[in-house]
């Protein structure tokens, strides 16, 4: 039987006296605050508030388009009715701005964060941003994570004078590390926010320290678990990995896709409506995070898809890595790197009017290059780009077909 919880009745008359009395959310971003690198550019205007400019310089972006072809969970599978990113930032959007409409919350900002915090991620998931990590670390001693380097392509690679709020939500999103309370932080400033950002490249531990200094950028850090929970089960029954989801525990979050996502959305309304942070209570909390074990164990760790993934992918990885790699150290304006992402970042920023930024991109240090590059990589690029430099090369990929 469905378990689908409701609001209590006393914050419900609460909200709607509020909502009678035209209350604001004190704890909700300000317009007003916008805090940017170039404060002189991006000045509001009255039809255009600073977060619907974020909002349009992202969706504007040429890599909002690659979360199209970009693996949410399942790789190698030709089925049009599974999540690819694309669809799952528009969740996670939509979830959090039901939370965010009902707290008073800024929800242009929670749209900005949402459409982009997963725009740094790699192809082939988050499988393909462990070996990217791997191989980083390896060649440089630096942590590769996908909202780290989700906040690079929009402040460095394609830059578009993305507001600091923003970018922290992107940066704090965390969707692995789930917490019963989220307490927004007080960065205020870039220069604190770049030794965020670069801690996270030296030291791996301090990505779960991640804070949001918004509500809007928490709010958006705990849709991101509940966008994916209960779609990735709904994906895997589609694909026949799964039966059916009542092999799953009836907790008090409910099994099924609809069930997680409203009886999260409630116990977090309940629980912070009037608040400075966001919280659940002990109860649905532990129900979230044992589902996320339920998912961990009967999805996540498939046997089937890892294979191809150690056995296929790694070893692309590996031979395309050290190929871009050498060609990044030559400079050749010929090379793949040079011609096919270089080329390319240098023609998306030749309008770029922040002229106090005068560093020349092509003189990257390489291996941060070679991860641009791949990481910038849709799954079907990857698979042509790795058939076009290794013609002869030995590994493949087969996707199961449609029929």
């Amino acid at each position: 039987m469905a378990n689908y919880n409701e609001l209590s009745a006393g914050l419900v008359e609460k909200i709607k006296e509020d909502m009678d009395k035209g209350y604001k959310n004190p704890y909700a971003a300000n317009d007003e605050a916008v805090i940017r690198r170039y404060p002189d550019h991006d000045i509001p205007k009255l039809w255009r508030s600073p977060y619907i400019c974020d909002t349009e310089k992202i969706l504007h972006s040429p890599y909002y388009n690659r979360y199209a072809d970009k693996t949410q969970v399942f790789s190698f599978y030709e089925n049009d009715d599974i999540s690819r990113r694309a669809l799952h930032v528009q969740l996670v959007s939509r979830i959090a701005r039901n939370i965010g409409k009902i707290l008073g919350l800024n929800q242009e900002l929670i749209e900005a964060i949402s459409i982009g915090h997963d725009i740094g991620h790699t192809p082939f998931g988050h499988a393909g941003e462990r070996i990217l990590d791997g191989l980083y670390m390896e060649h440089t001693g630096r942590c590769f994570n996908h909202n780290v380097h989700s906040v690079r392509v929009l402040d460095k690679i394609i830059k578009r004078n993305i507001s600091l709020q923003t970018l922290d939500g992107v940066l704090c999103h965390n969707g692995e590390m789930e917490c019963i309370e989220y307490t927004p932080s007080k960065l205020d400033n870039f220069k604190a926010f770049d030794i965020k950002v670069e801690d996270c490249y030296v030291d791996k531990d301090n990505i779960d320290k991640l804070k949001a200094n918004t509500l809007e950028g928490c709010v958006v850090r705990i849709s991101d678990i509940i966008a994916y929970l209960g779609k990735d089960r709904q994906d895997a029954i589609k694909l026949g990995i799964l039966q059916e989801d009542s092999i799953f525990k009836n907790s008090k979050i409910g099994r099924t896709n609809s069930e997680i996502i409203n009886n999260l959305i409630v116990n977090i309304i309940e629980n912070s409506y009037g608040k400075p942070y966001l919280q659940m209570d002990e109860e649905h909390f532990m129900a979230l995070r044992n589902a996320k074990t339920e998912n961990y164990e009967m999805i996540y760790k498939n046997k089937e898809l890892n294979k191809i993934y150690e056995e296929q992918i790694t070893p692309m990885f590996k031979e395309m890595y050290e190929m871009i790699l050498k060609e990044a150290k030559t400079g050749d304006e010929n090379s793949n790197i040079y011609k096919y992402h270089i080329a390319y970042v240098k023609e998306n920023n030749k309008y770029n009017r922040y002229q106090e930024d005068t560093e020349e991109y092509c003189a990257t240090e390489p291996n941060q290059l070679v991860i641009d590059y791949m990481a910038s990589m849709t799954d079907d690029y990857f698979l042509k780009f790795y058939k076009k430099c290794f013609p002869n090369g030995k590994y493949e990929v087969k996707y199961k077909g449609y029929f």
